[in-house]
């Protein structure tokens, strides 16, 4: 019985040998390819939480500058986040602020350069948008109404297309197009929410184009069905 046992075994250990000889560098580089996938993988992972954590010691630079109006600190770290951390969210929200607090201390050229950055630069749609928005902005208050016009085109997050078209509004209505502002202005109206403020400034604005965006409501009465126009 013994000996019967001893030949089953060598048979498997036999089988196993040749399929060891046969699959046995497959078996180990293929174990080696998944161990280094995993271990490339941890170190990616600790990659971006460090640079992460960087990118966010720097954005409080950026933002302690600013709330202390120093425009030389602002700029050199906004610099710093361009060169290292240019991909992540921090320098796009750096790029954000910088352009703010560049604007308010007179540096417009600055502040566009920075929104433009944001623009082009950005992986992020909203921060996309957020600085196109402002970038046209910035052009509308130096009378480029062709340039913020192009800020203003192509696509936009569906959350955004009311502002944007608000923003057209106005630079229709700069530009004495009051036809194109009062069509842009309907559709930012129609587009923000009824407990938006932002819709009341929009309806001013109609408003004083001599349009009142409000729908009537028709009343029943004895002579007939009547508009009557909601009061808000």
């Amino acid at each position: 019985m013994a000996n019967h046992l001893d030949l089953e075994e060598q048979e498997q250990l036999d089988e196993l040998k040749a399929f060891w000889n046969r699959f046995g560098n497959l078996i180990t580089w293929s174990l080696i390819v998944v161990l280094a996938a995993f271990a490339g993988w941890n170190g990616y992972q600790y990659w971006q939480r460090s640079q992460a954590a960087q990118a966010a010691a720097l954005y409080d630079e950026v933002d302690r500058a600013s709330k202390a109006g120093d425009v030389a600190m602002v700029e050199r770290a906004f610099s710093d986040m361009k060169d290292k951390f240019g991909s992540t969210a921090f320098a796009q929200q750096a790029g954000l602020l910088a352009a703010k607090t560049l604007y308010e201390k007179s540096k417009p050229d600055e502040a566009k350069a920075a929104l433009t950055w944001v623009a082009e630069q950005s992986s992020d749609e909203g921060y996309r948008a957020i600085a196109h928005l402002r970038l046209a902005s910035v052009l509308l208050e130096a009378k480029g109404y062709d340039d913020a016009l192009k800020q203003l085109s192509g696509s936009f997050p569906k959350d955004f297309e009311p502002l944007v078209a608000d923003r057209k509004g106005d630079v229709y209505f700069l530009q004495d197009k009051k036809t194109d502002a009062i069509a842009q202005y309907q559709i930012a109206y129609k587009g923000l929410d009824e407990q938006d403020q932002y819709r009341r400034l929009v309806e001013v604005k109609l408003n004083s184009l001599g349009i009142d965006p409000r729908p009537a409501v028709p009343v029943v009465t004895s002579a007939g069905p009547v508009s009557v126009e909601v009061k808000k």
